[in-house]
């Protein structure tokens, strides 16, 4: 009884780490940047203390495929949509309000990962039924992306152009010589975790940092110069962004009186001569962008080669056979 028992869980162990090769599904939630724009009330600090995660976080949603190499690796590939956004006047250090910058970017991802189970239980709830299952997986890879930075146009605080979003590349705001690439590399990285209903439905959370090797998609990184067109949009853009008022106004906060920064001097925020080199952005400090989504995807059941090979019915047409004999 106890051989016929332990061989009943071997297969049954078998069974479940042969299942769930595959598994799809569609990904949705909220996304935010890392960046020149916006900030908090101290100069630039990495990862989520310098974000605006309330007023700023925009949305994201992708879809993935996964393949199970074994018990704890995996591999997958990922389509992600995902818009970030920010605004200088959101934030609280006064020379970031002072320059009056603003973006808006919509990305296109596709990512390729690797996976790597660290907690798993197969029987939440101690049930026997192994419904639900949950694994928390950590998870690092690379990612191609599309983006497209676009700003809307102010003059002395006012929106212009009825408030339309301009494609920014184009301008070439920093003086460049060409447009800067509209592709470029990420690195992401993040944690996730899963549970496994009926054998069949996957539910879960995401959270995914991407390390980026470009500092514009925000459209700002270096100084300020005369943007490289003929369009005279990009000249407001760029260079009346920041007005005498908002210094006034800037000037006259009881914190900017205790500020090392104190007085704000327009010609500190906007373009003035070729031969003057005033700071606009950071160069030293590559972008970044994260997202944040639950996860909602479909088990494909198979079979791996290991269970095949012990536990497939055997061919049995070149087998010799003989008669039984009493």
């Amino acid at each position: 009884m106890k051989n016929a028992l332990l061989v009943l869980l071997i297969l049954a162990t078998a069974q479940l780490t042969a299942q769930f090769q595959y598994d799809y599904g569609i990904k949705f939630g909220a996304a935010n940047y890392l960046g020149d724009i916006g900030g908090k009330s101290m100069t630039r600090r990495d990862f989520v203390y310098d974000m605006h995660l309330k007023q700023a976080s925009r949305y994201s949603t992708g879809a993935y495929v996964r393949y199970k190499y074994s018990k704890r690796f995996a591999i997958a590939a990922n389509v992600d949509y995902l818009r970030i956004q920010d605004y200088d006047r959101w934030s609280t250090n006064l020379p970031r309000r002072a320059r009056n910058m603003n973006f808006r970017n919509d990305i296109i991802e596709l990512g390729a990962r690797a996976e790597l189970t660290i907690h798993y239980d197969n029987d939440v709830g101690n049930r026997g039924y192994y419904n639900p299952d949950f694994k928390w997986y950590v998870f690092a890879g690379v990612a191609g992306f599309y983006h497209n930075p676009k700003g809307q146009v102010y003059s002395n605080g006012e929106v212009q152009e009825g408030g339309f979003w301009f494609p920014l590349r184009p301008w070439m705001t920093e003086g460049q010589d060409r447009p800067y690439s509209p592709v470029s590399i990420a690195i992401p990285m993040g944690t996730g975790f899963y549970f496994t209903f009926k054998k069949e439905w996957r539910v879960g959370w995401e959270f995914s940092w991407r390390t980026l090797f470009t500092d514009y998609i925000d459209d700002v990184s270096t100084f300020y110069a005369e943007p490289n067109t003929d369009d005279p949009l990009a000249n407001t853009f760029v260079n009346q962004a920041t007005y005498q008022g908002l210094i006034d106004e800037l000037n006259g906060l009881d914190e900017a009186k205790d500020s090392e920064f104190y007085p704000l001097n327009i010609n500190n925020f906007r373009y003035w001569s070729p031969d003057e080199d005033t700071k606009r952005g950071d160069p030293t400090n590559n972008d970044s962008y994260l997202t944040t989504q639950i996860t909602v995807g479909k088990v494909i059941k198979g079979r791996s080669k290991f269970y095949k090979a012990k536990y497939s019915v055997k061919n049995t047409r070149n087998v010799r056979r003989s008669r039984a004999k009493f």
